[in-house]
């Protein structure tokens, strides 16, 4: 064979062998193509589609993912027993089961947009603050159709003895305002079907004084109120308050406001300071301790926080016994801890500690005026001087307590006075 014919070889070979490499190298970067843009594709499946066993599932999922209107009459599983008005409009909410592995052990509750009848239902504590703490914040300017209500809960043994003056108070306001009465679970009550409070008992437990059992109340109250999601306000009421101005004042001063309204305060003494137990430390530090009023008002933010905790109720309830009393510190403790920013730390309920002792003033039927009631209004000062530096109102007390049951007669003659026009 010739030189020509052998270099003439060669170069066929190589070729052939280019040719080979080329197609390998085609085919290598198109799978590999391939596979990132299955992997890509997968990837957006899954942000957007979180599996049940994916670390995201198991956190509350975005507001739109959350609920849909529907138009009435649809089923209603929450509560068993309640009807519901064919015009009224409901969201469902589809709450994915923590335990789940599939679509079946979904939850789809029903949740109408305005006041129920009743609010009797069967879950247990856990079930309550599980669903209310999945229940979507309503992110301002959505939900335009949807009124924003004050809650108005009120924690009580037993009657509500001044309850013909609230009647007063919410008279003409429907749609503004929801109520829940949280009253020991044996006590028969007989309200007749016009009033206000007609079926806003909610499933209670016995309370007891300086225990748990307290805090347990409250945030059964809370979870209760955030179920309607119309409620953007909670204010803890016991039966011994009473308002002091009329309902629109009241509504716009809370609506117009950033903050929550919890006393929250450190005594290095023995009554704040010295309740505190080293032993729940790290996760609750001196520093972080505060003491304040159990009567706090706090919008639908903190609520949920409040409702959603595990991390530090468990602490508290271990550790924060008598004389350690958890309806002064928790509360005030938590939302310290976990968004300080957002409390204006001072209550808006008006009580009387100048006589000293363990408990605040009673006051009775020769106590009522237009004077005394004028002087806690007016000339009271705030708890903290700073809130100015976040309202324009002067008005530091919305509400006063311990009103006794025979103050009725002579609130109900000054109600021109705490109940007619704006201050």
């Amino acid at each position: 064979m010739g030189f020509e014919q052998k270099q003439s070889q060669k170069s066929h070979n190589l070729h052939f062998q280019l040719k080979h490499v080329f197609h390998f190298l085609f085919f290598l970067v198109g799978f590999s193509l391939g596979i990132i843009l299955c992997l890509y594709s997968k990837s957006s499946f899954f942000l957007t589609n979180p599996t049940p066993n994916s670390s995201s599932s198991f956190s509350a999922p975005p507001p739109s993912s959350l609920f849909e209107t529907v138009s009435p009459p649809p089923p209603l599983p929450l509560p068993d027993d309640q009807p519901q008005s064919p015009s009224r409009p409901l969201l469902v909410l589809t709450i994915p089961r923590s335990n789940g592995t599939s679509s079946s052990n979904s939850s789809k509750v029903v949740v109408s947009l305005e006041e129920h009848k009743s609010l009797v239902h069967n879950m247990s504590d856990e079930e309550l603050f599980w669903r209310a703490s999945m229940v979507p914040r309503i992110v301002e300017g959505n939900y335009k159709t949807v009124p924003k209500k004050v809650a108005f809960m009120f924690l009580t043994a037993g009657p509500l003895p001044l309850a013909t003056l609230w009647e007063k108070f919410f008279e003409g306001h429907n749609g503004l305002y929801s109520i829940y009465v949280h009253s020991h679970p044996s006590y028969v009550d007989e309200i007749p079907q016009t009033s206000v409070f007609y079926g806003r008992r909610i499933p209670s437990q016995a309370v007891y004084w300086g225990t748990a059992s307290m805090i347990d109340a409250e945030r059964r109250l809370l979870a209760n109120a955030l179920l309607d999601l119309s409620n953007q306000r909670f204010v803890l009421l016991s039966d011994t308050c009473i308002p002091l101005f009329n309902f629109n004042t009241i509504y716009n001063h809370l609506m117009t406001s950033n903050l929550s309204f919890i006393s929250s305060f450190y005594d290095p003494r023995k009554s704040c300071g010295g309740r505190y137990n080293p032993q729940m430390s790290p996760e609750i530090n001196i520093t972080n301790w505060r003491k304040g009023s159990q009567w706090f008002e706090v919008h639908r933010e903190l609520a949920l926080r409040i409702v959603s905790d595990t991390k530090y109720y468990p602490i508290f309830k271990k550790y924060c016994l008598p004389p350690c009393y958890m309806d002064e510190h928790y509360i005030p403790t938590l939302v310290h801890l976990l968004q300080p920013e957002l409390n204006s730390n001072r209550s808006i309920t008006w009580v009387d500690w100048s006589r000293g002792g363990p408990h605040p003033s009673k006051f009775g039927w020769n106590d009522i005026g237009d004077e005394f009631l004028n002087k806690i209004r007016f000339e009271s000062t705030c708890d903290n001087e700073n809130y100015q530096n976040y309202s324009t109102s002067s008005i530091c007390f919305l509400f006063a307590r311990k009103f006794l049951p025979n103050t009725l007669e002579p609130l109900l003659r000054v109600t021109p006075l705490l109940l007619g026009i704006d201050p």
